[in-house]
């Protein structure tokens, strides 16, 4: 009987050795019984849809955030890398080969580009007695470059870029996914561990939710291969203040055309 038991505490200090060595050794765990949850904010433990209404409220009461990545809408794709709060935002916008920085001060929008942004995609110097005015687009083009120019409310262009700095419609927007959802495991994101919740198995979107301090939202995978959105920097402040006046044109009430 001594042998047996001798032998059984043999087993189990192996055991207990190989599970501090993968642990301590290779960062895994899974001997014995630990819970991926213990030292957590406990939002692991909570069902997908639970999950998902929490980070929305984090995400949501947050003072900032700095949003990167890609979007792909209307088969076009938006690489953004754009720090939001409750009164404006700044940032930039690359679409295709163009690039330009977004500034809204409550609501009052900044558009900043090159030249090549502003000239008349559509020029037709030199037809039809057009040439003069095709010169005076390029020559304002060329003013523009390098400046803010302050877009007027109503001009389509205010609501088309507008979203872009707006944090909640912004949010609202992205953090969204589609169909059935359900929780997918544990992980880690530069660093923090996470949560993942789907829609539909992943075809849906995916969202990696923090476990550490409040549930913000820090990786989206948009449906359907939509682009992916980095959120960093939760309720990190950052000036936010309009362009001088010699960095800015103000066109009143209509923007020249593009």
């Amino acid at each position: 009987m001594s042998a047996f038991l001798q032998g059984r505490t043999r087993r189990a200090a192996l055991m207990s050795a190989i599970c501090a060595l993968a642990v301590t050794g290779t960062g895994l765990t899974g001997c014995g019984d630990e819970d991926p949850n213990a030292g957590t904010n406990g939002v692991g433990k909570l069902s997908a849809e639970k999950i998902q209404a929490k980070t929305t409220q984090a995400a949501r009461s947050a003072d900032a955030v700095h949003l990167s990545g890609s979007v792909v809408s209307n088969g076009r794709t938006y690489k953004l890398d754009m720090r939001l709060k409750a009164d404006g935002g700044t940032g930039s916008v690359t679409t295709q080969d163009t690039t330009f920085r977004l500034l809204r001060v409550g609501e009052h929008l900044f558009l900043k580009a090159d030249a090549d942004f502003w000239a008349d995609e559509d020029d037709k110097g030199g037809e039809g007695g057009e040439g003069e005015d095709s010169d005076a687009d390029a020559e304002a083009a060329e003013k523009l470059g390098g400046l803010y120019v302050k877009v007027p409310q109503g001009d389509p262009a205010y609501q088309r870029f507008t979203g872009f700095t707006d944090k909640d419609v912004l949010l609202d927007g992205l953090l969204t996914l589609h169909g059935t959802l359900a929780t997918d495991g544990h992980h880690e994101r530069s660093g923090i561990r996470t949560i993942r919740i789907t829609g539909d198995k992943g075809s849906g979107g995916t969202l990696d939710v923090s476990l550490e301090g409040k549930p913000y939202p820090l990786v989206l995978a948009r449906a359907g291969g939509a682009g992916t959105i980095r959120l960093t920097d939760w309720g990190k402040d950052f000036p936010l203040e309009e362009p001088a006046k010699n960095e800015m044109v103000d066109y009143g009430q209509q923007l020249p055309e593009s």
